[in-house]
């Protein structure tokens, strides 16, 4: 038998399929389907796609509010939360990113590109003064910088009387706020934005490694006061010297 006769039948399958566009339809369906079935049926039997990771916590309340307030002015749109594992990627910013990293956000704070660097490891790396003098001037700590100015964040009062309904909400898809953390939310709020704050050593029995404010705030805590309590958590949580082997062998 020769080859064209052998390939007859597909020649004909194919020629019916291009020539029928509902019978063309109906085959694109029922193939997107058999791929969708096997993808997603098997994720009912897992619990979790999440490696859990020591180290990663929900945010402090004060840490809460400056992730509102980074998500309000559209950070991420400049700035990605994303250090993908390349080689040049892990020697400029970090550690790659970890699933786990980003588990407690809703919604997450990715990025699509980078105007400037990516801020998954900026936490402890700058002091909070370099931080206000960065929102308020850019340029007078980064003299290339393109980003606008943050000044007003320096002068407005920090709204954070429905925080620990806030906290409430998050409970229900999946962050583990107990009812203590909930119940102290202002308390813990407050302590983390002021030094010698009474309420600091039981802060950070609830949130271990939550980095306290240098400077109490004029006139209470401010927009400022919570973004850079939150910037300043980025990447603190986890030790990667764990995850260093894996790294160096993902990045050679």
């Amino acid at each position: 038998m020769s080859n064209t006769a052998q390939h007859a039948p597909a020649r004909g399958l194919q020629k019916t399929l291009e020539t029928n566009s509902i019978l063309l339809l109906l085959a694109i369906l029922l193939l997107v389907s058999i791929g969708g079935v096997i993808e997603i049926v098997p994720l009912f039997y897992l619990h979790n796609t999440i490696e859990k990771v020591e180290g990663v916590r929900p945010y402090a309340p004060l840490e809460l509010a400056g992730y509102n307030i980074y998500v309000r002015e559209g950070c991420y749109t400049c700035h990605s939360q994303m250090i993908r594992p390349l080689r040049d990627e892990v020697e400029r910013y970090g550690h790659y990113s970890l699933a786990a990293e980003s588990m407690y956000d809703h919604p997450f704070q990715w990025g699509s590109k980078r105007n400037g660097p990516d801020l998954a490891r900026v936490g402890g790396r700058y002091s909070n003064d370099w931080h206000r003098d960065h929102l308020r001037d850019p340029r007078s700590v980064v003299p290339t910088s393109i980003m606008p100015g943050y000044a007003f964040l320096s002068r407005a009062p920090l709204d954070y009387e429905h925080i620990a309904e806030q906290m409430k909400t998050l409970r229900l898809v999946g962050v583990p706020y107990n009812d203590e953390q909930i119940d102290n939310a202002a308390a813990d709020l407050k302590a983390q934005s002021a030094p010698d704050d009474p309420g600091a050593e039981a802060l950070r029995k609830r949130y271990p490694n939550a980095i306290l404010n240098d400077v109490a705030a004029k006139g209470g805590v401010t927009e400022e006061d919570a973004l850079i309590a939150y910037l300043q958590h980025l990447g603190v949580s986890v030790d990667f010297k764990l995850y260093d082997d894996k790294a160096s062998i993902n990045v050679r």
